[in-house]
Formats: C-alpha cells, structure tokens, sequence
C-alpha cells in the first residue's frame, strides 16, 4: 500500500515536501509544500504553470498538477525536515504524456505486460569545480593519470563520505567511491534495482550530490565534457531484465549457463542477446536521449584526452569485458551499455533503454558481430557499423528518422522532445564564437 505522506510527515518529523518533477532538458521542478497542506496534494497534485518549464505547452495550457508518488518519498538526510518527493504530472485528469517520468512508467508497464521487467544501475560522474564553474576545486589534482588516486580523492573525502554516508542511511547499497580518469572527477556506485527506482535515486543523487557540493562551497557538475582535454562525465548504465520486478524477482532472464554463440559465450540469453540487437538496432537514434545536448558530442567525439584514452564510444560496437566499445559484457545475465552521458535524464534514459529493448526482442534483432579488440587502437578494423552521431543534430535526425523509436517513446513525447531540441540547436549555430573570429576574421 502506497504511504501516507502526512503520516509520514508525523513520523519523521518531516514539515516540507519537495514535490518534483523532471522536465524534458531534465530540469528538476519543484514546489515545497508544508507538511499540514501534504494530504490536499497527495490527493490532488501541486500545480504548475507548465510553460514555465522545459515542457512544449504555451501560457494558455491549464493547471498541470504534479502528484506525489508516495512510494519514491525520501527525507533529506542533510536536512531531515524536508522530503523529497518525485511526482507525476497530470492535467485535467490525464497523465501529461511528454513527461519524462510518465513516458517511463508507461513503457514499465508496456514491458510489464509481456513479462519483462527491467532491472538497472547507473555509474554518475561528475566533477567537482570552484563555485563559478571556472576551474577544478583541488588545484593539486593535477596526475596525468589520476584515476584511483588515492591522495585526490581523500582530499575531497569529507564530500565523498557525506554522500555515501547518506547513501547508506537511505538503504541505496551503496558499495564503492572512486577518483575518476579526469582531474576533479569522481564516480560514486549503488545497488542496481527496477527501472523506476533507479531512475528516481539517479535524479535525486543530481540533486544530493549539488546539494552537498555548495554546503562544501564546491559546484559540482555532470555536464558530459566540463573540461577540454580530460575525461567527459559518462552515466553507464548495466542492464539486466527479470522475471518480475521487485523483491519478486527470482530469475534473470538474461542469464545463460551453457549458451553458443558469440552472446551465448560470455553468458547472456537468447532474450538479452535480442535485447542487446534491439540497442544496437537504435542506437544512433537513441543517442539523442542519451547524449541530448550540443557539449555531448564531446564527450563521444573527443580526440584522445591527457590520461590516453576518452573512455567514451564512437562507434556502434559491442564486445565482451573491453571498455573501448558502446556496449560490453562484463560477465553472465547483464549488459553495461557505456554510451550516455551525464547531461542524460534519468527517466528518459531508462525509457528509451527499455523501447529498445523491447523492439529487439520482438522482432529477434541480431546484435551482430562481436569485436574483441582495442576500438582506440584498431577501430579502423571494424567494417560495417554504423559511427555514433557526431552532433547533437545529426542525433536527433537519427531519431526523427526512426519511426519505431519515436512511436515506443510516445507520439507527443517525441513531437516535444524534438521541437523543442531543435529549437536549443538553433540557438547554439546562431551563437559567434571565438573561435570563429579568430579562423575567419582575415581569411
């Protein structure tokens, strides 16, 4: 049975709710709404003025009224008398059908309905920076090769352990913390669960994580290339799909003992290897959710970076345990798939995981040939598949051109996202630049 949020409230201690919602650039919204008025929107939903977001609405639109999920409810552990709650918006008695979290419940249930409930665990990178954005917060973090080092990451330790210590008093599973490949990055990893879940704790670790950061006087960002020459922040997602969500779950249905083949080898089904198809099939088109701004073609598109290698795809390519390709497969039952960035939604990105994978199984999609090789240093090789998208444009004419891609995640979904995307590249060609004058100003 869902929670009561004002008993809740009376429990915890808790007087604010932090009603959220994720619009398409993946915004998070919110009203903060005492706990003596949580019963009213628990029932009815918190209104907001949906064109004053990221959403493809006009002033004329009705109220759009975001109501609580009871279940995703989390007290703010750094500030225990606020709970943060994710809602789903709705208006005039509808689910807004372009919102980022209704477009995946919808596809939970879609999947649902043919036995299959995905299971996820995102890795989110960031980069902790001074408060203007303008350099890295440790001006000691300076290794050429600063992956793992020790030194860099207890200097930023008291932020470190102040999220995983919240992490663990959520009941996340939280199990390691790591200085990344760039100077200043860092990677925090928790317990994979249903899609939904996941997605939740990924919007609200953005959240904790800025939080935490701007107590400490740091800024820490997810922008998938925040600094020329180093390591873009990725979200690699592992993926894995069940027999039924939840505690319920007692089979991985992607996991094979005794398989042939190139998928069935490195322990992965027959319905993961069609799953996997189904991602390789979409992947261009994906790239516009999953790599949805202009600063993430850097990331996947970048020349090699001072640590010697991006770490980042750019080719549509999979492979066994090698994480020079798009998708990997670590060992039995799951798949990690190393193409998102941390510009991704949290919603949308589990979605459009899901669509694809469902089109694979469906139609038995073959993931194609398996290269076991450096891609950094014999992608030349690789003959046949498709180069990722090599800008955030060519990415969404991709997608607009993949007719099942864009019906899975929702005709209005899909008129939106592009509508409005199209219009944030816009902005950016009209934009001079620097480097313009200093190319063309004699030429």
């Amino acid at each position: 049975m869902a929670k009561d949020l004002a008993a809740f409230a009376a429990e915890t201690g808790v007087k604010y709710f932090m009603i959220s919602f994720t619009d398409l650039f993946g915004g998070q919204r919110a009203k903060l709404v005492p706990a003596q008025a949580i019963a009213d929107m628990q029932a009815d939903g918190a209104g907001f003025a949906g064109f004053a977001t990221w959403l493809d609405m006009t002033p004329a639109h009705p109220d759009m009224l975001a109501l609580p999920d009871p279940d995703s409810v989390i007290q703010l552990p750094w500030k225990p008398e606020v709970a943060w709650v994710a809602a789903n918006p709705m208006m005039e008695g509808e689910d807004v059908a372009q919102a980022p979290r209704n477009v995946l419940r919808r596809l939970i249930a879609e999947a649902a309905a043919e036995g299959m409930h995905m299971k996820s665990g995102v890795e989110a990178e960031y980069f902790l920076l001074t408060p203007d954005g303008s350099a890295l917060s440790d001006e000691l973090d300076t290794a050429e090769k600063p992956c793992y080092d020790q030194q860099a990451v207890m200097r930023r330790y008291d932020v470190v352990r102040e999220i995983c210590d919240y992490m663990l008093e959520l009941g996340w599973g939280p199990y390691q913390n790591d200085h990344e490949d760039a100077n200043g990055q860092f990677e925090m990893n928790w317990e994979f669960d249903d899609a939904l879940v996941t997605a939740d704790r990924h919007s609200f670790f953005k959240f904790m994580t800025k939080s935490i950061a701007e107590k400490h006087g740091l800024r820490a960002t997810f922008m998938p290339k925040p600094v020329e020459g180093l390591t873009g922040n990725g979200a690699h997602v592992h993926i894995s799909v069940w027999d039924a969500p939840g505690d319920k779950a007692k089979t991985n249905v992607f996991a094979t003992k005794k398989g042939t083949g190139p998928t069935g080898e490195l322990g992965l089904s027959e319905q993961g290897a069609h799953f996997l198809g189904g991602i390789m099939k979409h992947a261009s088109a994906l790239a516009a959710i999953t790599n949805p701004t202009v600063n993430s073609y850097k990331r996947i598109n970048a020349p090699r970076t001072t640590s010697g290698a991006t770490w980042a795809p750019n080719t549509v390519t999979w492979t066994g345990n090698n994480r020079t390709h798009m998708v990997r497969v670590p060992g039995p039952g799951r798949f990690e798939l190393r193409l998102p960035d941390g510009a991704a939604n949290p919603y949308l990105l589990q979605a459009v995981i899901i669509a694809a994978g469902l089109s694979g199984i469906r139609h038995k999609a073959d993931p194609g040939k398996r290269w076991d090789i450096d891609m950094y240093a014999e992608g030349h090789k690789v003959r046949g598949a498709p180069k990722l998208p090599l800008n955030m444009l060519d990415a969404l004419r991709a997608y607009d051109k993949d007719k099942e891609l864009k019906a899975m995640m929702g005709a209005e979904f899909s008129a939106a996202f592009t509508k409005l995307k199209h219009r944030e590249w816009n902005s950016f060609v009209s934009h001079f630049s620097k480097w313009e004058k200093e190319n063309t100003l004699d030429i």
